[in-house]
């Protein structure tokens, strides 16, 4: 290919497909990306994801539904008296899913991991916590590992509240707040402090709740000031944990929508970039369900429409607004994933109804990629479908190659594979537009990588790429892995890094000096993908470690 067809590639990549409200009127072409299938079943439905930084996933479901599709090795059984569907269940909960390998083995989980919440600690152990019944006060540990001796680690009543809806979020000193839950207006830290209390109330927590508890799964995202931006409901503050004091409220979002549990909408904190001073924080809420549409479900049967309108808040303004956008199509139950290029997916969910069992109709099998750098009403571009539908209790996180890993499904009180919408054991990958073919003149392809990042020290990355243009249009990106559950992303993060230097090595190799993040509440410590970015391409990622 010769360069100008190249860049009329790329541009008719760059500029959005024109919005609609039929996902009917969207033809596929090369540039909506693909769909590739992975595994026909993993034996569990994937309700919790979780990508570690050797490149498995952790994959659980629900433990108190009855036998899952995949046995314990070695005739083990989890044998729990507390259960409500099985005392000795014989088989697996819980798989570990080798990327690379697209393998995947089964691990042992006892207590009820039910709408549980997760984050990953500095040293790369996962930290899972709560979920239902003899499960709401567990904490959860795995640690990875290169054979297959790895497992849960479960720690009984460690947590001072019950935990079921919670959501977590990673601290610049390398704690976890879990912040809420059903019937939880407070919040914890793992690990607890010495001498310091249990729990903290929230009373913001109490204020957002209604009749169906729009407020569950709040989103949480760590600040630039390091305080705590939470929504809940349709309300959002900023919450200085050191004092448990709320340092500013902000604005309702415009309309008046739910956005959190069963209405179901997702929260993403964009880009944070390290050359613009001082840093901006942006926070993106989209989808969701209108006042009410839990009840009429649940009461008469009746499925509302899904919201299409997305509203934008930054919050590092002194008086911030809202700004609202409309997506091409209505969503509720979608996943929004930061993408290696900055950009935003939306992926899974449905058009009518909200989360919870039978409570959602016309699955939405077309992702939507966000653009934040475009104007306003240019930012959607409408993607190739699946041809799955994913459904309440689906997950999707972002694996190093740039592709999206999708599964679950499961909006039934049991294993139900004769349904409208069954039960879906399977693994999909969406390879979005930027891993064409037709980018590999320009895709970088790291090299090497200084393995520790410290705070505001240089590093060096070497890459190669076939047609290098310009340092102009080159970047350095890392991404914090999301734990994602219940349509929201926990602890996902983005930063663009500072570059010092850009220098060729060899022919079509260069090292790039690029800095560490300027503090631990730009990026708390822990393991990171980093990426290169060339004319917008990124390459593969690679694990960093920030210290």
């Amino acid at each position: 290919m010769n360069m100008r067809a190249f860049f009329i590639v790329l541009f008719s990549f760059i500029i959005p497909l024109p919005q609609a409200t039929c996902e009917g009127m969207f033809a596929a072409s090369a540039g909506q990306g693909s769909w590739h299938f992975l595994q026909q079943s993993i034996g569990i439905s994937a309700m919790h994801m979780q990508l570690l930084h050797n490149d498995k996933v952790v994959i659980y479901d629900r433990t108190d539904f009855g036998s899952s599709n995949i046995s314990l090795p070695g005739c083990h059984c989890r044998h729990d008296p507390g259960d409500m569907a099985l005392r000795v269940d014989c088989t697996a909960h819980s798989v570990l899913y080798d990327v690379v390998a697209n393998s995947f083995r089964p691990l042992m989980v006892h207590t009820d991991t039910w709408c549980s919440s997760g984050a990953v600690l500095p040293n790369g152990t996962l930290v899972q916590t709560g979920g239902f019944n003899d499960g709401d006060r567990v904490v959860r540990t795995f640690t990875p590992c290169e054979d297959d001796s790895c497992d849960w680690v479960e720690h009984p009543n460690l947590l001072s509240e019950r935990r079921w809806y919670a959501s977590n979020q990673i601290l610049p000193d390398g704690r976890i707040i879990i912040i809420g839950g059903r019937n939880q207006y407070n919040y914890e830290f793992y690990p607890r402090g010495y001498n310091s209390p249990s729990t903290f109330r929230l009373d913001f927590l109490f204020g957002t709740r209604d009749d169906v508890e729009d407020n569950l799964y709040p989103f949480v995202h760590l600040l630039t000031d390091g305080n705590l931006f939470i929504f809940a409901n349709t309300r959002a503050i900023s919450l200085d944990y050191h004092t448990n004091r709320i340092v500013k409220e902000f604005p309702p979002i415009a309309g008046g929508d739910p956005r959190n549990y069963p209405s179901s909408g997702s929260s993403v904190l964009l880009p944070l970039d390290e050359n613009k001073g001082p840093i901006q924080a942006e926070v993106l809420i989209c989808g969701g369900a209108p006042p009410g549409a839990f009840a009429r479900v649940v009461r008469n049967g009746i499925f509302t429409r899904a919201l299409a309108s997305c509203g934008r808040l930054r919050v590092t303004d002194s008086n911030p607004s809202w700004v609202m956008e409309s997506m091409p199509l209505t969503r509720v139950m979608g996943d929004m994933l930061l993408l290696p290029n900055g950009d935003v997916m939306i992926i899974n969910g449905a058009d009518m109804g909200t989360a919870g069992w039978e409570s959602a109709r016309s699955p939405v099998t077309r992702p939507v990629i966000y653009r934040p750098i475009n104007v306003n009403n240019e930012r959607f571009a409408v993607m190739s479908p699946s041809s799955r539908p994913r459904m309440y209790h689906s997950a999707a996180i972002l694996l190093a190659d740039g592709r999206v890993l999708v599964g679950g499904s499961n909006p039934h009180i049991g294993y139900n594979f004769d349904a409208e919408f069954p039960t879906d054991l399977s693994l999909e990958a969406y390879s979005p537009p930027y891993l064409s073919t037709e980018y590999e003149p320009v895709r970088p392809r790291i090299v090497h990588s200084d393995p520790v990042m410290g705070y505001g020290l240089p590093f060096s990355v070497t890459f190669t790429v076939q047609q290098y243009l310009t340092a102009a249009v080159l970047s350095v990106n890392i991404i914090a892995p999301s734990f994602t559950t219940h349509s929201y992303g926990m602890n996902q993060r983005m930063v663009i890094l500072r570059m010092s230097d850009v220098s060729p090595a060899t022919h079509n190799t260069y090292n790039v000096v690029a800095v560490g993040p300027s503090a631990a509440e730009i990026a708390p410590p822990g393991y990171y993908l980093l990426f290169v970015l060339h004319a917008g391409v990124p390459s593969s990622g690679i694990w960093v470690r920030i210290k």
